[in-house]
């Protein structure tokens, strides 16, 4: 399926809001991602990733519509040249290879556009989608750290994977 990565615009809030509204997508997220996804949360987080120069955030795109988001974020202090990859993409266009293309793209942006030499994902052990994918784009599972997040009440395991430059 194509798609696109671009830069979130504010008039894609009442896209984002119909596709993050999601408690599937939200259970495999921090709780930041609010679930429900409203619209003043919606302008907060496009307000919020367009203050960044250059961008760490960026919409995916189909058919003209944000239907997910992805984006790298650059550490500080002693892990300076790490950045966390974070992503999710909308249930409706879950299996079409959208995420692993995704990724792969935010890869090639996120070692271009910063001085990192890492980029790291933290699925949850839950999340096997996440995992697969991470595989097949050339991730290497690095460590399980047992029962670190809770998200609704429930202790899930913090899988750490990595890509080097």
């Amino acid at each position: 399926m194509e798609f696109t990565l671009r830069p979130w615009h504010i008039d894609d809030v009442e896209s984002l809001v119909e596709h993050a509204n999601n408690k599937n997508i939200a259970k495999f997220m921090t709780d930041g991602f609010p679930n429900p996804y409203t619209v003043e949360k919606g302008l907060a987080f496009i307000e919020m990733a367009l203050s960044f120069t250059p961008n760490r955030f960026y919409a995916i795109v189909v058919d003209g519509k944000a239907v997910g988001g992805i984006g790298v974020h650059p550490q500080a202090d002693i892990q300076k040249h790490n950045a966390e990859l974070g992503y999710w993409l909308s249930e409706k266009y879950w299996g079409n290879g959208i995420m692993t293309k995704a990724i792969s793209q935010m890869i090639e942006i996120g070692f271009r556009d910063f001085d990192i030499n890492r980029i790291y994902a933290r699925p949850f052990g839950t999340n096997l989608a996440s995992q697969r994918i991470l595989e097949k784009v050339g991730f290497t599972f690095e460590h399980r750290f047992e029962k670190t997040f809770v998200k609704n009440g429930e202790l899930i395991d913090e899988l750490y994977y990595s890509m080097r430059r």
